[in-house]
């Protein structure tokens, strides 16, 4: 039975595949971990205080647990990241180093570590953006995921780790706030438009970015793990798509189920971020090596999250 430890549980992508995981191979093989120092919410249970940059006590808590699968999570995230360029260097790559020298020296059988569309910059093919491509990122998180891309294979390569990376888009979720990224604002006006039938964006209206519906992201990424690793030909770095949209279309398409809802639009310094990001995704190697197909389109997520949102905020 899989022993399975995830880094940064408590995030927007954490707290959601925690419960995933949780229900695929049961409640006590999934430790739970996070920079807070406890966390009493039964659905982390078991849970341990970890910084990913203190190497002692993520050795302690693996061997503790006998952890055979990290999720590796932790992260700051775009904007944050550009706020604090120094913090985002430190744990986005120090971070993981730690973990990877864990899964050397522990043996631990296989680290799933997300890397990101922002590994990508303006002179990467901005529609139907390749696997194979140009990777010049402009935001230290950009940097990080690409570096961390090409240690995650340099750990494959040299010392045969199975270790297996998906390049997420905009993520969206009425379960968990967003933690600081420039697609938050996907998230954020579902909220606004229910409370104040109102939204003031931080992305032109034009901005079109690559997004994914949250059950979406945490199946694929399951699915990924589960797949034989000598299928894979590609393995820290897939291409992962959903549906993209501008701000204006999903504004467009919130105003038809709450008529009442307006938007203004004023960029902020997350827009220059967001024009250096692609508009679409080519996510044929995900697809061709791990059958990849999302479920959710535009239509389908903003049902979805509406339905869901209004019962939450009642």
């Amino acid at each position: 039975m899989k022993k399975i430890l995830v880094t940064g549980a408590v995030g927007q992508i954490g707290s959601e595949l925690t419960a995933a995981l949780k229900k695929l191979y049961g409640e006590k093989n999934v430790v739970t971990s996070d920079i807070a120092a406890s966390n009493s919410a039964e659905e982390f249970q078991p849970y341990e205080q970890l910084n990913v940059l203190d190497k002692p006590r993520l050795y302690e808590i693996v061997k503790k647990h006998q952890i055979t699968v990290i999720y590796h999570l932790a992260a700051i995230l775009s904007a944050a990241g550009e706020r604090n360029p120094n913090l985002c260097f430190d744990v986005n790559m120090n971070g993981l180093y730690n973990v990877l020298e864990a899964a050397r020296e522990l043996g631990v059988k296989q680290i799933i570590c997300p890397s990101s569309i922002a590994v990508f910059g303006p002179e990467t093919p901005r529609d139907n953006t390749p696997q194979e491509t140009i990777i010049l990122p402009k935001t230290m998180y950009g940097l990080t995921k690409a570096a961390g891309e090409l240690v995650c294979d340099y750990y494959v390569t040299k010392f045969g780790l199975d270790i297996r990376g998906i390049r997420y888009p905009g993520l969206i979720s009425y379960k968990t706030l967003p933690g600081g990224g420039t697609t938050d604002y996907a998230v954020e006006i579902f909220y606004e438009a229910i409370k104040n039938k109102s939204y003031s964006c931080f992305l032109k209206a034009d901005t079109t970015l690559p997004m994914m519906y949250m059950p979406d992201a945490i199946r694929g990424t399951i699915a990924l793990a589960e797949t034989e690793f000598s299928k894979l030909k590609h393995h820290s770095n897939f291409n992962f798509a959903g549906m993209s949209f501008s701000c204006a279309e999903l504004a467009a398409e919130i105003s038809k189920r709450i008529p009442e809802f307006k938007i203004e639009y004023k960029p902020d310094f997350r827009q220059a971020i967001a024009d250096s990001w692609p508009r679409s995704i080519d996510d044929s190697a995900s697809r061709n090596e791990w059958g990849w197909k999302p479920e959710f389109g535009l239509s389908e997520m903003v049902d979805d999250m509406i339905l869901n949102l209004e019962k939450k905020l009642s």
